[in-house]
């Protein structure tokens, strides 16, 4: 009877122990030992942790007791792998972007991709599969998605359109350009000018946009054309050959003010025309004088010979040549927060019988060897630090293209002045309102904290007129 009471508890003590050497020959299989796999039950996979004190492996992340949890949890990760196959990295490739009324597939598109040399943004996770672009550090602990490749070549911002070539006065980057020598005795009389300007009654420095300033008409391909008629045909024939085929809508209109301009900008022939005094009568369009460009992006910004077949010096709207447009604060501009060239400038006291190059001509009438010349280039100090100066937003984006590109003065005025494009072709009003570009305040409010003492006046190249027919007509 006492051996019959211990027959049972050998076997139980077999049937145990045969339980726990098989789960530690499962847990010693490795991990690349076949697609094969010991199926235990629960009841021996719970023994076999317990003889252990070890953990079986688990299935991907499944790890659950209950049936109705491992369901559960079974199709929770059938849905993360649905997500990792079919997730991609977003990058953006070929340059697409909506356009403004400046931009065009001719001149300025600049396409995006990843730049060589990038770090991801922390936090990213990569798609597995991908290939790193050269020089990229990836993400600490990251997984790449299967199946991406990054786009090749370098990346550019989604900068604003410009006109003109690169190596122009008005896209160049001047930080390294020798300062003149007159400098510091010319922006001090510049300063002096400013202050005047600034004092009550005075108004102080202005930005125009809705009178005397640039409404810009981009045109397509199919613009009807018509002739503006040079009023004093007899003065320059081959400005009115130029303007024998324009393509002006018919209801465009110039700027309010005296001045009258009005640029056209057709992309598809990469062609612009501009016009001084533009008037629309009962005979048709008529202007005063201006000048026309052709090969806009690989041009200098420059009326003249160069710009237009039979074009001669002292073509332009403006009193220099110098085009309306280059240094034109562009409403795509102020939509994306970055002025991306060179900046126009008018002064009221312009040094006469000089003009610095590239301009081609000039109006002034200031006699003192302090004044500025047309054409003058200034910059902001490169070494200003702009963001310790907490300036409002439209002000530290003029400072910011100074800095980088400059100020170029283009023309006279009444007082110093920046030209911003006018609205009309979009018949609306961006700029006064509280939540427009000047966010409620007048262009003197926000150019009182600019940075006029630290501009440097870049060395210049001086030339005198060779006679009157390089001047604009008296306004």
């Amino acid at each position: 009877m006492l051996r019959a009471n211990r027959l049972p508890a050998v076997w139980v003590c077999l049937l145990t122990l045969s339980t726990v050497l098989l789960g530690a020959m499962v847990l010693a299989l490795p991990a690349s030992a076949g697609t094969h796999r010991v199926r235990l039950s629960s009841t021996a996979r719970a023994a076999a942790r317990r003889a252990t004190g070890a953990k079986l492996p688990q299935t991907n992340c499944v790890r659950r007791t209950r049936a109705t949890k491992r369901r559960k949890a079974l199709k929770h990760c059938a849905a993360k792998k649905v997500e990792a196959r079919t997730t991609k990295p977003h990058v953006v490739a070929g340059g697409a972007r909506s356009l403004s009324p400046l931009a065009s597939p001719v001149a300025g598109e600049q396409s995006t991709a990843l730049m060589e040399g990038t770090t991801p943004v922390e936090g990213t996770t990569p798609v597995e599969g991908t290939t790193p672009v050269e020089g990229t550090t990836p993400v600490e602990g990251t997984t790449p998605v299967e199946g991406t490749q990054p786009a090749e070549g370098p990346v550019e911002q989604d900068r604003p359109f410009r006109f003109f070539s690169p190596s122009s006065i008005w896209n160049e980057a001047v930080a390294d350009a020798p300062v003149d020598p007159s400098s510091a005795a010319v922006i001090g009389a510049l300063n002096e000018l400013i202050a005047k300007e600034e004092q009550p009654g005075g108004g102080g420095p202005w930005i125009n946009t809705t009178k005397y300033s640039i409404p810009v008409y981009t045109v397509s391909a199919d613009q009807p054309t018509v002739t503006v008629k040079l009023n004093d045909h007899h003065r320059n024939q081959a400005l009115s050959s130029a303007w024998s085929e324009v393509p002006l809508p018919v209801h465009a209109q110039p700027a309010i003010g005296t001045d009258g301009e009005l640029v056209v900008w057709q992309p598809s022939t990469n062609r612009l025309w501009e016009f001084w005094r533009l008037v629309h009568e009962g005979n048709g369009w008529q202007a005063t004088w201006g000048g026309a460009m052709q090969g806009v992006s690989s041009g200098q910004g420059v009326n003249g010979p160069e710009a237009w077949p039979g074009g001669q010096t002292g073509w332009g709207a403006s009193a220099s040549s110098l085009s309306l447009v280059g240094g034109l604060i562009s409403l795509e501009d102020l939509e994306k927060g970055q002025i991306d060239h060179a900046i126009s400038m008018s002064i009221p006291d312009v040094r006469a019988g000089v003009y610095a190059s590239p301009a081609e001509r000039s109006d002034g009438k200031s006699t003192n060897p302090l004044s500025l010349p047309e054409g003058a280039h200034l910059r902001l100090n490169p070494d200003l630090d702009l963001a310790a100066l907490h300036l409002p937003r439209l002000t530290l984006m003029l400072a910011e293209a100074a800095q980088r590109y400059g100020i170029v003065v283009t023309d006279h005025s009444a007082v110093v002045d920046f030209q911003a494009q006018d609205p009309i072709p979009t018949g609306t009003e961006p700029y006064a309102s509280p939540d427009g570009y000047f966010e409620g305040k007048l262009p003197s409010q926000l150019l009182a904290s600019f940075p006029w003492g630290q501009l440097q006046l870049i060395k210049m190249e001086l030339h005198k007129p060779e006679s009157d027919s390089e001047s604009e007509p008296e306004s």
